[in-house]
């Protein structure tokens, strides 16, 4: 009894959280390829990150990082070490709802049934009287909640002492009407003298960023390692990673002072040897940036070979500049002139199309009295040939019309080699006045993949959505991010002539060009947060529309393009036509349906 005593008025060992955590943590084998005991070690830079909980000068701690770099794990290990060391109530923030619910049950619960340490601090959710859900834990001293930043009931309630915001550059700008979810949370923190306030993300587009502004307020912490030449200590930078022509297994390192070669082997002992320097005025903020340059599990050799299958891509290159390098995407620019783009075009129309298509798209717009039509062609690494721009007049809510769009969609277009492709996916927008006879015309012709979507002006949405069943006749319809497919366009737009990948026929005349144009970014203020939205700025944008439903129509059809090409180089001179079980055909489905099951392999 007397032991027992002791041991709970023993205060805790004084302990670090990379210290807790290379004697009590655990790697679980379902979420780590290195499961066993944690080692610091492994990735070095987590250290500091870690331990600025543990500095009581640091009332916020903020990590602007790559992908690959370890960061669940470190915030797993905060979790942990308050669970065992400094009971407090926290909160966890997540994207969304269903992301907490899979970090519960996929990393958290695995992290407390693997650690010895904790293990009994944290009841099993299973018995009567545990008082835990997948969303809340409690522990003696303390509780763990985990909410969606778009649920403004779980960021309203009690109080909290460490609060961990979890990829928050993904978070929904307002928490239901609430206002901003970080504002919100933080707000519950205010009555402890004590807090920790934890912002971790990959960033996202420059100036609404989260995480990056939060990074400009901090101390900025840059890594520094030493060349194993010279040993001056340098911030590992893209710039300086080179590789042999054509070769980029080669990518090594050239030092950014004598300029030595550095190969890949030498990383983990540069990193070992690195140290956090401070860039700016020291504040209550400790922030920290690093990129997948410093990741022991991914090699320079693979993130040159990933940069150069997406750099011809704007909206790959984004997404590549964010989750590799860990910075932030800046815009080209509001808009476009049109006059630029008219004076663009190419010698070709879709009566004999570029060699270089290899897969035919259409994009349906419905309007009060006709039905507008774009033709995209489609080459590797997504490159795209505007072929046709197409009216067909007459009310959508009768037949004629429908029957004259369906003699289009299954035309064959000829290439300059008179090579025959079909219509392998056509998109309509069904938002407007005619929906019904959108479901009833798409419904029967979904095995041509001839689809019903709409337009989701919500920012980050991916451009193609998992399809959702509509109608009285269970008609698919995909839902369309529309945001997203528009800065991609206009990533191409903008883009110099010689590096362009959208293109456009001779016989689209200045009409087309103004309506591509209709559109442009400005800033708004929403809720208090700043935000980036489309404004039109002329009457009508349907060249713009259709291209975006044309961009949905490729992204769910998710083709093959090294298949189809070697289908042609093999001698196939007509284009095979994309059926169910074509291998040269990804697409992305829900449910069970007739024309496709989830996604097919090639």
């Amino acid at each position: 009894m007397i032991e027992a005593t002791n041991q709970i008025w023993t205060p805790p060992p004084n302990l670090k959280i990379s210290d807790w955590a290379d004697t009590y943590r655990r790697l679980s084998p379902e979420s780590s390829a290195e499961s066993g005991q944690w080692r610091t070690d492994r990735a070095p830079y987590q250290r500091e990150i870690m331990d600025a909980f543990n500095d009581p000068e640091n009332q916020r701690i903020v990590w602007m990082k790559s992908s690959q770099v370890g960061a669940t794990e470190v915030l797993l290990n905060v979790i942990g070490y308050y669970i065992d060391q400094d009971p407090a109530p926290m909160l966890i923030m997540q994207p969304t709802l269903a992301m907490a619910q899979a970090f519960s049950k996929d990393r958290l619960s695995t992290m407390i049934r693997d650690s010895e340490k904790i293990r009994d601090s944290v009841k099993d959710p299973r018995s009567r009287d545990s008082g835990n859900t997948v969303l809340s834990k409690k522990f003696i001293g303390g509780n763990l909640t985990m909410v969606g930043s778009n649920s403004a009931a779980g960021l309203a309630s009690r109080a909290i002492r460490i609060m961990l915001a979890d990829e928050c550059d993904r978070y929904e700008a307002s928490a239901g009407a609430e206002g901003d979810p970080i504002s919100l949370a933080t707000k519950r923190t205010t009555t402890f003298w004590n807090r920790k306030i934890y912002l971790c993300s990959t960033p996202t587009i420059k100036g609404l960023s989260r995480i990056e502004t939060a990074f400009e307020e901090s101390d900025k912490r840059f890594y520094y390692v030493p060349c194993p030449e010279c040993e001056v200590k340098q911030v590992l930078s893209w710039k300086n990673i080179v590789w042999d022509e054509n070769k980029p297994e080669t990518a090594a390192y050239a030092c950014n002072d004598c300029g030595s070669v550095i190969n890949e082997t030498k990383k983990q002992w540069m990193i070992k040897h690195g140290e956090w320097r401070a860039t700016a005025k020291k504040t209550n903020t400790a922030g920290f940036h690093i990129s997948e340059l410093y990741s022991p599990w991914s090699t320079w050799a693979e993130m040159a070979i990933n940069f150069l299958e997406t750099k011809k891509n704007p909206e790959m290159l984004k997404t590549w500049i964010n989750t590799s390098l860990g910075e932030s995407w800046e815009e080209q620019g509001e808009t476009v002139e049109y006059e630029t783009l008219l004076g663009r075009r190419l010698n070709y129309d879709h009566t004999s199309i570029p060699e270089s298509v290899l897969v035919i798209t259409a994009g349906v717009d419905t309007q009060k009295d006709r039905l507008e039509l774009q033709l995209v062609g489609w080459g590797k690494d997504y490159e795209a040939w505007v072929c046709d721009f197409k009216i067909f007049w007459g009310d959508p809510n009768a037949m004629n019309v429908w029957s004259e769009l369906d003699e289009y969609l299954k035309r064959r277009f000829k290439t300059e080699s008179n090579r025959s492709i079909p219509i392998s996916c056509c998109t309509i927008d069904s938002g407007g006045h005619s929906t019904n006879a959108v479901y009833e015309f798409t419904k029967p012709r979904q095995a041509r993949r001839i689809f019903a979507v709409k337009g989701l002006s919500v920012a980050g949405k991916p451009i193609a959505n998992r399809p959702s069943f509509v109608g009285k006749n269970k008609a698919v319809l995909y839902g369309v991010g529309t945001d997203t497919a528009k800065e991609a366009i206009f990533s191409r737009l903008a883009a110099l002539p010689e590096a362009t990948t959208l293109h456009f026929c001779s016989d689209l005349d200045e009409e087309y060009f103004k309506q591509l144009t209709a559109e442009k970014r400005v800033t708004k203020y929403i809720r208090g947060r700043k935000q980036l939205v489309w404004k039109q700025v002329r009457s009508r944008n349907e060249a713009l529309d259709t291209l975006v439903y044309n961009f949905a129509a490729i992204y769910i059809l998710n083709p093959s393009f090294n298949a189809i090409e070697e289908k042609i180089v093999t001698g196939t001179k007509e284009t095979e036509d994309v059926d169910d079980n074509s291998p040269l055909i990804r697409q992305r489905t829900r449910g069970n349906t007739n024309f496709a099951s989830n996604w097919k392999d090639i």
